[in-house]
């Protein structure tokens, strides 16, 4: 969230790609365990600071509005914060500023929100984090992460480190990926001692190394507290602020922090304990307790489940059948997406209980999952939800990986390289997520050589064609 004036400040910086090769080699998936959260369902939780005024020089930004506890409220169990265009504390807009400094703070682990927040000119969302030792150290030597940003009417959103370099420099390396922020979708980091990852409902889009501190990037290696707020104008958005889009809402459903390691998370459902059901009946079972049967095709039945993290996971269930046949189908509640399927055996009997499984990927977060019968003829005792492990092998990540993106010089006046690229086709944007160019350009062993002298003074997006991502770079 803290910037500078790239215009009135250094003319070059260094961006930092370094993808080690073990970056490449894990095939695993991480088990995240939830250290921490604020699920904001009746009020904010101790652990958030407001920060209230204007800062030092608008918090370092020259943001216009005066920061004040009393904007961020809670509405149907979501946070909200609201910026205002009034006049208090000698600013024209209000807004507010929460962080977890003094409370709590973290090193490594998997950080994540769920927001949708509004789009218009002026406004400057962001979900971040600050290093611990700000306070003796300073900015930018405590470190940033942020996780996520947006600005003005751009359809996109930004994850960015900060540091001081090891040439005691100000540095920083960022990546962009396209989204419609005024819906809701889940922003993360999965930061560990090798590297920082930024991730869009689960899908990652950039990556920073930090391996032994690579190019002066200790700071990351230390504990960091989290920060939520919206700016109402400053040196990235600028200063020209649409008056009509306020007041506006920044929403927030959760804030959860995981830290690695330990057992897979799983949970065993009991089958009798659904949310709602239609066409089944329960039973005593054999097992102990009850069991759910008399299941015909096309019944169904709901859980309520709370996932700790997108990505695969093993689905068992106990199911017995006097005659085989039977079919399952797991899927969301509402009968979209579906999951899986899978057959019923015989099992010799309707108290002979035997286990099937299937793996599938489902959404980190609260849901409600169900299960259709695709043909009738058998009971279900249990089901059990284990996240997966080891699903994928080393060659199979390092044949799917694209190459990694970057951009050099950065900024840049004359000409700008692009590493990495798949193809030559790329599309150029403004900020507010207009598009200036569609061009064709050579491409020789992965790069990409552009001459950017024709454009203005700003700052620009460029999309390739085969790639998701979308890169971020300063005509100066």
């Amino acid at each position: 969230m803290v910037n500078t004036d790239l215009s009135h400040g250094l003319l070059v910086f260094v961006f930092f790609i370094l993808f080690v090769v073990f970056s490449l080699l894990p095939g695993y998936s991480q088990n995240w365990q939830l250290v921490w959260s604020d699920e904001f369902t009746n009020s904010i939780g101790p652990d958030w600071v407001f920060e209230t005024g204007t800062g030092s020089g608008g918090w370092g930004n020259n943001e216009l509005q005066y920061y004040r506890q009393q904007n961020a409220s809670i509405e149907n169990g979501q946070l909200v914060i609201t910026a205002k265009q009034e006049s208090f504390g000698g600013k024209n807009y209000t807004s507010a500023r929460m962080k977890t400094q003094g409370k709590k703070s973290w090193k490594y682990g998997k950080i994540e929100a769920r927001i949708a927040m509004p789009s218009f000119q002026g406004v400057w969302p962001a979900f971040w984090m600050l290093g611990d030792n700000i306070t003796s150290v300073g900015w930018p030597a405590c470190g940033e992460i942020d996780i996520m940003e947006h600005v003005n009417t751009e359809q996109a959103t930004h994850g960015t480190i900060h540091w001081q370099d090891h040439t005691n420099s100000y540095a920083s390396y960022g990546g962009s990926t396209y989204a419609n922020v005024t819906t809701y979708h889940t922003y993360a980091i999965e930061w560990d001692a090798n590297s920082i990852k930024w991730f869009i409902d689960g899908n990652q889009y950039h990556e920073a190394s930090i391996a032994g501190g690579v190019n002066g990037t200790s700071e990351f290696h230390n504990n960091f507290f989290i920060i939520l707020n919206m700016a109402i104008g400053g040196n990235w958005p600028g200063w020209n602020v649409d008056n009509s889009a306020l007041p506006a809402k920044m929403y927030v459903d959760y804030v959860r922090v995981y830290e690695a390691g330990g057992p897979a998370w799983s949970q065993q459902i009991e089958a009798e304990n659904y949310a709602i059901m239609s066409g089944v009946q329960t039973e005593n079972c054999s097992e102990g307790g009850l069991n759910v049967g008399w299941i015909d095709a096309n019944d169904w039945m709901v859980w309520d489940v709370n996932l700790p993290a997108s990505g695969a996971y093993t689905v068992s269930y106990r199911v017995a059948s006097l005659y085989g046949g039977g079919g399952l189908q797991l899927e969301q509640a509402g009968g979209s997406p579906v999951f899986g399927s899978l057959s019923v055996p015989n099992t010799g009997g309707w108290q002979n209980w035997t286990t099937i499984s299937h793996t599938v990927n489902l959404n980190t977060g609260q849901q409600q999952i169900a299960i259709k019968a695709t043909s009738g003829g058998w009971n279900i005792n249990w089901l059990s939800l284990t996240q997966a492990t080891g699903s994928r092998t080393t060659r199979e990540v390092i044949e799917n990986k694209k190459p990694a993106l970057s951009v050099f010089p950065n900024p840049a006046n004359e000409y700008l390289q692009i590493n990495g690229a798949l193809d030559a086709d790329f599309q150029l944007f403004d900020l507010a997520g207009n598009e200036l160019q569609n061009i064709h350009s050579r491409l020789t062993h992965n790069k990409l050589k552009l001459d950017i002298s024709h454009l203005p003074k700003g700052t620009y997006l460029i999309k390739l064609a085969k790639h998701d991502e979308a890169l971020k770079f300063v005509k100066y």
